[in-house]
C-alpha cells in the first residue's frame, strides 16, 4: 500500500513538472500571471458565494421561527454551539491556527515568501460559516480574504513563480475577496494597495483588476445583482453640513481608537486562557450569547441590522432594530439601543474570536461605524445642534469613518461605501469624514488593527522600500553556518593550525555543549601569530575577546541592521536563548542581499 501511495505521490510530481515546463516553454510568466489573476478572481467569487451560503441557510434554519415582537431565549444557546463546533473542526479537521486572516496574510508577505498552506483555501469558509451562522458576531470578509490570497499563494507554488509575482497574486487573491464579497472591485484595488501594502505599479494594476472585475461579475452571476446595503439618496449632500462631517470623522475616529484598544485588550486576556480551552468556551460563549439575547443586532454579521438604519424614516421604522429583544415596542430607548450596541459590539466579537471561534473584525467595523454614524446624527438632530443631517446619510459616513480608522484605510473606506450603495454623491462628505478620522486616530495608533502586531514585532512590510527591503530578508536568509569552532583551552600551536583551515577571519570559541564563550580575530592576534616562541604560552582562552554584539534568532531584521551600525563590527554571531551558536552574519552579505532586494522592488 504504501509503495501505491508513493508512486502515486510520484506520477502526480512528474504531471505536475511537465505542466509547468509546457507552461515556461509557450507562456511567458507575464501572461500567466494575467491567466492566474482571472482564475484566482473566479475562485475566489465562488468562495465567497459558498461562504454566504452556509451562513445564510444555518440562520435560516435556526432563526426563522422566531417571534420578532419578544425576547428569544435560544440567543442564549445558539453562539456557544457555533463556536464548540468550530472548536472541533479546527482541532481535528484543520489542526491549525486559522485565526486573524488579513494578519496572517501581512505576515505571510513580511516574513515567508507569500507562501500559505493549502488548507486555508477552504478551511477559513467552513469554519467562519459555522461561527456566524449560529451567531458568532464577527465578519466574513478576512476568512474570505485569507482564502482568497491562500488560492493565489498556492497558484503561484505550483506555477514557481518569483517571490515578487507570488506577493503579486497574494494582492490578487485578496483584492478579488473584498471585490467580489462587496460586489465593489474599485475597493478590493485600493484595499490591497492600503491594507496589505503592496506596492500598486503599472505591472501590478492590470493582474489586479483582472481579479477584482472577475471576481465581480461572477459574483453577480452566482448572487444577483441585489447589493449588500439598501440605500436610496434623498437628501444630498449641502455645504452646510461641513462641520458635522467634520465633528463625525473626528467620533468616528475615537470610536476606532476605542474599537482597537478594547479589541486588544480582551485578546490579552483570552490569550491567558489558551491553555484551558474550555474555559475559554465556557467564558467567552457567556459573554457573547448574553449580549445577543440583551442585543439581537450583534447577531451574525449584523448587516440586517444597519439595512434597518438606511431605509427607515422615523422613529418607528428605526425601532425595528430592536424587534427580538427586550427592548421592542419602546421606541423612546432607541438611542439608548444604538449606543449599547456601539458600545458592546467590540466584547461581542472579542468574546467571539477569544473563545474559540472565526471570524474578522471587517464586518464589526462596517457595524459600529454604522450604528455611531446613526447615533451621531440622532443626538445632533434630537438636541437641534445645527442644520438637520439626515440618518441615513451619517450611517453610511460613519462605516466608512470606521473602515479608516481601524484600517488605516480612507480610500477602502470612500469607495467601499461609495460602491456599496451606489452613494457616489456622497463623495464629498466621505472623504471629509474619512480623512477626518484618519487624522484622529493617527495621533494614537500608527499602524491598523491588521498591522499592529506586526509592527510590535518587525515583521510588517511596508511602502517604504528601504524598510520593506529589511523586512523581506529574513534571519534564516543571511545566515553563514559555515564557521570553524574552536574549544577555550587549545593551545597557540594548534590554534596557528585550525586558523589555516578556517575560511574565514573569525573562529568562534564554544564550549562541550556548543554555547558561545568568545570569539577568535585573526586581525587582532596577527603581531603575535607568526611568533613560535609565544605558542606554548598561551591558550585559546587568554586570546580570545568576547564579540561586540551578539544576535538572536528572533532579532528583527531592523534590530541586525542597528547593531551592525553600533558596533561597526564585519560578522556577528547568532545564538539561541541558551546562547548556543547558530551561525554569523557577515555585514557584506547582509548589504548585498539588500541591495538586491531593493534593486528588485525598484526595477519597475
Amino acid at each position: 500500500m504504501d509503495e501505491e501511495i508513493l508512486d502515486y505521490n510520484e506520477q502526480k510530481e512528474g504531471w505536475g513538472s511537465k505542466m509547468v515546463d509546457w507552461q515556461k516553454k509557450h507562456i511567458s510568466d507575464r501572461q500567466m500571471t494575467l491567466i492566474l489573476a482571472f482564475i484566482i478572481g473566479l475562485l475566489a467569487s465562488v468562495a465567497g458565494y459558498f461562504l454566504h451560503g452556509i451562513v445564510h441557510e444555518i440562520q435560516l434554519l435556526l432563526t426563522s421561527g422566531f417571534n420578532q415582537s419578544t425576547y428569544n431565549l435560544l440567543f442564549l444557546l445558539f453562539p456557544i454551539v457555533g463556536i464548540y463546533l468550530t472548536m472541533l473542526f479546527i482541532k481535528y479537521v484543520v489542526r491549525d491556527n486559522i485565526s486573524h486572516g488579513i494578519t496572517r496574510v501581512l505576515y505571510a508577505i513580511s516574513t515567508k515568501n507569500s507562501k500559505l498552506k493549502a488548507h486555508n483555501c477552504w478551511s477559513s469558509v467552513v469554519a467562519s460559516g459555522i461561527t456566524i451562522g449560529f451567531g458568532g458576531s464577527v465578519g466574513a470578509e478576512a476568512p474570505i480574504v485569507l482564502t482568497g490570497s491562500a488560492i493565489g499563494s498556492n497558484l503561484g507554488q505550483i506555477f514557481r513563480m518569483d517571490k515578487k509575482t507570488m506577493i503579486l497574486l497574494v494582492g490578487c487573491g485578496a483584492s478579488a475577496a473584498i471585490a467580489g464579497i462587496f460586489k465593489a472591485p474599485i475597493a478590493g484595488l485600493v484595499f490591497t494597495l492600503e491594507v496589505l501594502m503592496v506596492d500598486l505599479s503599472m505591472a501590478s494594476l492590470l493582474p489586479i483588476l483582472i481579479s477584482c472585475v472577475t471576481a465581480t461579475c461572477f459574483t453577480y452571476i452566482l448572487m444577483g445583482s441585489k447589493s449588500l446595503f439598501d440605500f436610496t439618496l434623498t437628501n444630498p449632500w449641502a455645504l452646510d453640513r461641513v462641520p458635522a462631517c467634520l465633528l463625525l470623522g473626528i467620533f468616528c475616529g475615537l470610536v476606532s481608537l476605542y474599537f482597537m484598544r478594547t479589541m486588544s485588550a480582551c485578546e490579552g486576556f483570552f490569550a491567558k486562557l489558551s491553555p484551558y480551552p474550555y474555559v475559554k468556551l465556557l467564558f467567552g460563549g457567556l459573554i457573547l450569547s448574553s449580549l445577543i439575547f440583551l442585543f439581537p443586532s450583534l447577531y451574525g454579521e449584523g448587516y440586517s441590522a444597519v439595512n434597518v438604519l438606511l431605509k427607515g424614516q422615523n422613529v418607528e421604522d428605526w425601532g425595528q432594530v430592536m424587534s427580538r429583544s427586550l427592548f421592542y415596542g419602546h421606541n423612546q430607548l432607541l438611542i439608548l439601543y444604538i449606543a449599547l450596541v456601539t458600545f458592546t459590539k467590540v466584547f461581542a466579537t472579542s468574546a467571539t474570536n477569544g473563545s474559540g471561534g472565526c471570524g474578522g473584525t471587517f464586518a464589526p467595523s462596517l457595524i459600529i461605524g454604522g450604528f455611531a454614524g446613526f447615533l451621531f446624527a440622532r443626538l445632533w438632530n434630537v438636541n437641534q445642534v445645527g442644520v438637520y443631517v439626515p440618518e441615513q446619510n451619517f450611517t453610511l459616513m460613519g462605516m466608512a469613518g470606521l473602515i479608516t480608522g481601524v484600517m488605516h484605510a480612507p480610500l477602502t473606506g470612500i469607495f467601499l461605501i461609495a460602491e456599496l450603495t451606489g452613494g457616489y454623491q456622497l463623495f464629498m462628505p466621505l472623504m471629509i469624514v474619512c480623512i477626518s478620522s484618519l487624522l484622529t486616530i493617527s495621533i494614537f495608533e500608527s499602524h491598523s488593527i491588521y498591522a499592529l502586531r506586526l509592527a510590535r514585532e518587525g515583521k510588517l512590510l511596508t511602502h517604504h522600500i528601504d524598510k520593506a527591503a529589511l523586512t523581506l530578508l529574513g534571519m534564516q536568509d543571511v545566515i553563514e553556518k559555515d564557521y570553524h569552532p574552536v574549544g577555550p583551552d587549545l593551545p597557540m600551536s594548534k590554534l596557528v593550525s585550525e586558523i589555516s583551515r578556517s575560511n574565514n577571519n573569525f573562529l568562534p570559541v564554544l564550549d562541550q555543549a556548543g554555547v558561545l564563550l568568545g570569539v577568535i580575530d585573526i586581525t587582532k592576534i596577527r603581531h603575535i601569530i607568526f611568533r613560535t616562541e609565544l605558542y606554548q604560552h598561551f591558550t585559546v582562552r587568554q586570546l580570545m575577546m568576547q564579540p561586540s554584539a551578539v544576535l538572536t534568532e528572533h532579532d528583527s531584521m531592523d534590530e541586525v541592521m542597528q547593531k551592525f551600525d553600533k558596533t561597526d563590527a564585519a560578522q556577528l554571531p547568532v545564538v539561541d536563548v541558551a546562547g548556543v551558536l547558530k551561525g554569523y552574519i557577515s555585514r557584506t552579505r547582509i548589504y548585498s542581499m539588500y541591495r538586491q532586494i531593493v534593486a528588485d522592488m525598484s526595477a519597475e
